[in-house]
């Protein structure tokens, strides 16, 4: 195989793994918060103790992922325009 043509297979595999990773699990991890839904903070001793409510993902630990949201705003636009 030429190197441009491994390039492309290479590519191709990864884009079709993010998709099949998007289609069976929509949502990740926080990476602000690593799915705890608060950011962990410690007290004077040391110990850690719940911080702060996580904004990014709403207490909840988990965000969309942007391949999932990007296939949501296409459906959304063609069921918006075939109406």
């Amino acid at each position: 195989m030429t190197p441009i043509a491994l390039a492309i297979a290479c590519l191709f595999a990864i884009t079709i793994g993010y998709v099949g990773l998007c289609a069976a699990v929509p949502f990740g991890t926080c990476r602000k918060c690593n799915g705890f839904g608060h950011q962990i903070t410690t007290d004077r001793r040391g110990k850690p103790k719940r911080g702060k409510e996580c904004r990014r993902c709403k207490k909840t630990g988990k965000r969309i992922r942007v391949g999932r949201w990007i296939f949501n705003r296409a459906q959304r636009l063609y069921r918006e325009g075939t109406r």
